[in-house]
């Protein structure tokens, strides 16, 4: 008895020897010979490996992370992303040189911000070219191709912009809804073909919104690493979603009948929640841009495209009575984040923002993907890949498909 209290023991002490003084020498010493070897190679790097062919200076850069419009002036957001300091010297608008003042100064260190102010009667709809030129010749190009007045924080901004993630996001949800009563209805063996239904259409999402952050990652200055923010933003989105659904999932196991399929409705909410977060960014950015004309091709598109999200939502619960309440917070949960997007979009647009949003989204839809096909596994009374289960895959995904299409009209 005595020798297994004493093997007991032994892990606790060695728990607590992590903690003493000379423990955290062993865990700084890699990093002290780390930080020596920076520093060494840094101060000595030419005698190392001999003198870069390339002069420092052609390796300056420049980046406009944002350009916006008021009247009478245009104020453009720019970083140093080159690996040394850099001083703008001229600034020309449409190839004449202008006036400019630079906030805070000038030269700017490396990964600085700086706001460069121009007065210039710009008119609404022509193209604007801004070119920053640096005191050593290199030039930085942004061209707009329709100047707009950038929209600013206003009760009334605020409110046109909610309008749209309203019209474009929500209501498109709730009408997707509509179809819950029909689905209440069709036959017990059905119920599995339009849960891969469901699967198909978060599938194509999942897809079409890691496609929108890769295309995003473009316009990330490269000194951000834009696909690094994606690998990041899928893993959050997935284990972030994964760890919610085990600890929901798990509780509606053991609940109510049916717990486990509202759970996952609710899953699959926040999933669309996320991607409509992202969705509504990249509109309320065009439309402050005015990139996106207000046409009825486009508004259709968007509203019958984010109308199936509404029927992936339901079909989960399609054989269990679910009460309105439920309805309502999940149709909040998947389409409410589109209003909050218009706003970060219309008002404070950034690349960086937009591409972990929407690899958040793709990662949280990946996941509610794997729970909804584990259900699928573990709810049916045949094997799982059926023909209906195959059929109803590949009717989602057409379905996402064609209606996608109604957007580029």
């Amino acid at each position: 008895m005595g020798s297994q209290d004493e093997t007991l023991a032994t892990p606790d002490l060695g728990a607590r020897s992590v903690w003493r003084p000379g423990a955290w020498l062993l865990i700084l010493l890699p990093v002290a010979v780390l930080v020596a070897m920076v520093v060494l190679f840094l101060a000595k790097g030419e005698v190392l490996v001999g003198k870069s062919p390339i002069p420092p200076d052609a390796l300056l850069k420049i980046e406009f992370e944002r350009v916006v419009f008021r009247p009478g002036e245009i104020i453009a957001t720019v970083r140093n992303t080159g690996p040394d300091a850099v001083t703008i010297a001229q600034v020309t608008v449409n190839e004449a040189l202008w006036q400019y003042a630079v906030s805070p100064g000038t030269s700017l260190t490396r990964m600085q911000q700086g706001l460069v102010t121009i007065p210039y009667p710009w008119e609404a709809g022509d193209p604007v070219e801004v070119k920053l030129i640096t005191s050593n010749g290199l030039v930085f190009t942004k061209k707009v191709d329709i100047a707009a007045e950038t929209p600013r924080p206003s009760v009334k901004a605020l409110g046109a912009f909610a309008l749209l993630g309203i019209y474009v996001g929500v209501v498109p949800v709730y009408l997707g809804f509509l179809w819950f009563p029909f689905l209440r209805r069709v036959r017990e063996r059905w119920f599995h073909f339009f849960l891969s239904l469901t699967a198909g259409l978060l599938i194509f999402l999942g897809v079409d919104a890691l496609k929108e952050a890769l295309e995003a990652a473009g316009k990330v200055p490269g000194a951000f690493k834009g696909v690094g923010i994606i690998l990041i933003g899928v893993s959050v989105g997935l284990l972030g979603l994964m760890a919610v659904g085990e600890r929901t999932m798990g509780r509606a196991r053991a609940g109510a009948p049916g717990g486990e399929r509202l759970a996952l409705a609710y899953l699959i909410a926040a999933g669309i929640g996320l991607h409509n977060l992202g969705e509504g960014l990249a509109i309320g950015a065009a439309y402050a841009l005015g990139n996106i004309a207000l046409g009825t091709f486009l508004i259709v598109g968007f509203t019958i495209h984010n109308t199936t999200e509404g029927l992936g939502v339901v079909a989960p619960v399609a054989r269990d009575g679910v009460r309105l309440r439920h309805l309502l917070l999940m149709g909040l949960l998947a389409g409410g984040p589109t209003v909050l997007g218009t706003w970060i979009g219309g008002f404070t647009y950034s690349a960086v923002w937009s591409v972990l949003f929407l690899a958040l989204g793709a990662g949280a839809i990946f996941q509610v993907v794997y729970e909804l096909i584990k259900l699928m596994v573990r709810d049916a009374r045949e094997a799982a890949g059926t023909v209906a289960n195959f059929v109803g895959l590949i009717v989602g995904l057409g379905i996402m498909y064609l209606t996608g299409l109604l957007v580029q009209l």
